[in-house]
């Protein structure tokens, strides 16, 4: 986009790669809350005398609340909320979509699940991308700076946060650096908040993790399990063709894309294990690029085919991908 086009368009938020993913995660708990609670209940209806309130219509009304808020509010903190109200009506009008894709309103329609994990696969898909390619230029580093000191004129801003608004405005002039300056000795101050019970153990268990993906037994485990799954899962559907298990699987069609994903994935594994010798960083690039061809396509057919019980599969999945981009990013650091 060219610097004219982009003045054009109202500032960027600096914060915006972390509202949208504060929107992404409260929508996928709430879809997995959703189905949980529903299958240990025996899916209970809301409603009487032929009526059924659908919690689509819950959905509808907090995605309106969330909506409202970073309408009607000022500040990071409201868009934030906003974000995770309208996150979580999100999430209940989503877990419906069988009913709108097909003629019967078929909650239990066997492609739902796997349209759901696509739509939050692409919205994933969005805030990386935000988060690792958005540059702001001088001018929207200026308007957040000023869009935090107004959200900080009613509650205040800590000196943590103060520190930051003036980083925001580094390089863009001395009158405007002392200009925002001036403004944040107005906005009162703030203590921090008081430490949360579980950001102790949220800590050790971020530490535990990090440490883990750096032990070599566990990078060599997760290159074996690379190598082996797709091709084990190409074997599985094989087999299951010759014995003629596979006739009577209900979604030819997410079996055929499970099996060509696992092909493509296991083709780049195997190439990547025969470059381990030789060129390590090129080879966990491929290992990275397998595990998303999973998340990224797989992972659709795979839910339409073991609904909500592929997510095992992709807790799995997200953990090697946490092993091989700690690997990559050691030897990218190392080169």
């Amino acid at each position: 986009m060219s610097p004219s086009s982009r003045r054009r368009l109202p500032p960027r938020a600096v914060d915006a790669a972390a509202y949208l993913q504060a929107f992404v995660l409260s929508g996928v708990a709430t879809v997995l809350v959703t189905r949980a609670f529903l299958r240990a209940t025996g899916y209970p209806q809301l409603g009487g005398g032929g009526l059924h309130i659908a919690h689509v219509l819950w959905g509808g009304l907090l995605m309106t609340v969330g909506l409202g808020v970073a309408l009607v509010f000022l500040g990071g903190a409201a868009r934030m909320t906003g974000a995770v109200l309208a996150g979580i009506g999100f999430g209940l009008f989503i877990d419906e979509v069988g009913k709108f894709v097909t003629a019967g309103t078929d909650y239990f329609y066997r492609p739902a699940a796997g349209i759901i994990y696509a739509v939050f696969a692409l919205l994933v898909v969005i805030t990386q991308a935000l988060r690792e390619r958005m540059r702001l230029t001088p001018g929207e580093r200026v308007a957040n700076a000023l869009d935090v000191i107004v959200g900080g004129v009613g509650r205040g801003l800590t000196d943590r946060r103060r520190v930051a608004t003036l980083r925001l405005v580094r390089g863009a002039g001395p009158e405007v650096e002392s200009a925002v300056s001036a403004l944040l000795d107005v906005v009162p101050r703030r203590e921090p908040p008081p430490r949360r019970f579980w950001q102790p153990w949220a800590h050790r268990l971020r530490d535990a993790l990090i440490r883990l993906t750096a032990q070599r037994w566990v990078v060599l485990l997760v290159v074996a399990y690379l190598v082996v799954e797709p091709v084990a899962t190409v074997v599985a559907v094989a087999t299951e063709g010759v014995t003629g298990e596979l006739d009577q699987a209900g979604e030819w069609g997410a079996v055929l894309g499970v099996s060509a994903s696992a092909v493509v994935a296991g083709v780049l594994s195997i190439r990547a294990a025969f470059l381990l010798r030789n060129d390590r960083r090129a080879a966990f690039r491929l290992f990275k690029l397998a595990l998303l061809v999973d998340l990224l396509f797989g992972q659709i057919f795979n839910f339409t085919v073991n609904q909500f019980d592929a997510v095992t599969g992709l807790a799995v999945d997200l953990l090697l991908l946490a092993v091989v981009t700690a690997e990559h990013r050691r030897l990218v650091r190392q080169s």
